[in-house]
């Protein structure tokens, strides 16, 4: 019996919990934003009735608020409807407000000019294909996927590395960027600075899939054949502004031999601590990628002993209107030399120094041997 009568009650608990299971399906499958029209519509109609019933307490100005709610949670289609609704309220409430004329036209356009920047608000969201603030949300993750993946993991001791990215014009969003790889066995570091063409938010869209796409590469396919592979990535994508310019680091952490291949970035430089001096790194130069199929990237190498750096940059740090190209290099191995001096952050010590400023992206990765 008792063995009957637990039976009997899992048989009712699990029907119960199926018949929750449904209910909420079926509550999943409704769209929340058919709810949101209908609710806008009510509020403008008591809006409404409320500017005509008691004006000393409803003010017309409560429209503002329900436009921009609409313009941020509706998509155009639905929008037009809030808005004729608000036009409807409005124009009922503007014979009869018993304010001056000027007074009057200054509302109505005002009210014209939210109603029209929601508009614009509601079709941009429905380009991107969100609603709400979650397109801005969306955007603000990956911007902080770039900066995770461009930042250089912990290195052995021995070895320090900074690295600085700064947008033009203070925007979140930059057309610099850094990839960097440590190998699992913890002895070779890959480091990757590109610029991508166009700089600030304009770049931004495709600084976002060609960092992932990089990311990947890195470590995944020899350093040898990293910039031919990224160059037919950029070519594959066919963008009417897709060339980017890359440098890219094979460094040997034990023992300090490193090579570089340059795909139209302009020249790494070497600091050599026994002559406290940097030197160019100009002999290993390839072309932009996505430009030109199947190039080929030759690459230089070295060894950097204790004390010695190299440091890889974007042409915002060098490159300045009416400016000698040679002279912001050497203005910024100059300050280059006076962080290593003072054992200051170099990459970003030189990209504050850029005298392009905040007119272009600027980047920077130091890497030293201590």
């Amino acid at each position: 019996m008792a063995a009957g009568m637990s039976l009997r009650f899992s048989s009712s608990e699990s029907g119960g919990s199926g018949t929750r299971r449904v209910v909420a399906s079926r509550f999943a499958g409704l769209d929340p934003s058919r709810f949101i029209l209908p609710a806008l519509v009510i509020l403008l109609a008591a809006m409404g009735f409320g500017v005509f019933l008691v004006p000393e307490i409803v003010s017309i100005a409560f429209v503002f608020p329900l436009l921009v709610v609409a313009g941020l949670l509706l998509e155009p289609r639905r929008l037009y409807v809030a808005l004729a609704a608000c036009a409807v309220v409005v124009g009922v409430w503007a014979p009869n407000s018993g304010i001056s004329v000027s007074r009057l036209l200054g509302a109505l356009v005002s009210i014209a000019a939210v109603m029209w920047l929601s508009l614009l608000v509601a079709r941009s969201r429905a380009q991107v294909g969100t609603r709400g603030l979650s397109g801005d949300r969306m955007f603000a993750e990956l911007r902080d996927r770039i900066v995770t993946v461009g930042q250089v993991p912990d290195l052995p001791a021995g070895w320090a590395a900074t690295s600085c990215i700064l947008s033009a014009h203070g925007d979140r969003f930059s057309g610099d960027f850094v990839v960097a790889h440590l190998h699992p066995c913890g002895r070779r570091l890959e480091v990757a600075l590109v610029d991508v063409s166009g700089k600030g938010t304009r770049a931004g869209t495709r600084s976002l899939l060609l960092s992932g796409a990089l990311g990947a590469l890195l470590g995944a396919v020899p350093a040898a054949d990293f910039l031919r592979v990224a160059n037919d990535y950029l070519l594959r994508q066919r963008w009417e502004e897709g060339f980017a310019t890359a440098v890219h680091i094979d460094l040997d952490l034990g023992t300090g031999e490193y090579s570089v291949a340059n795909a139209g970035h302009p020249a790494p430089a070497r600091y050599t601590g026994g002559r406290a001096r940097w030197t160019v790194l100009d002999g290993a130069r390839g072309p932009l990628l996505g430009v030109v199929p199947g190039s080929t990237f030759p690459r230089q190498s070295g060894r950097l002993d204790r004390g010695d750096a190299l440091l890889v940059y974007s042409d915002g740090v060098v490159e300045a209107r009416d400016r000698d190209l040679t002279d912001g290099i050497d203005r910024m191995l100059g300050v280059a030399t006076m962080s290593v001096l003072r054992e200051g952050d170099v990459a970003r010590d030189v990209c504050e120094a850029a005298r392009s400023g905040e007119d272009d992206d600027r980047a920077a990765l130091a890497v030293r041997r201590v």
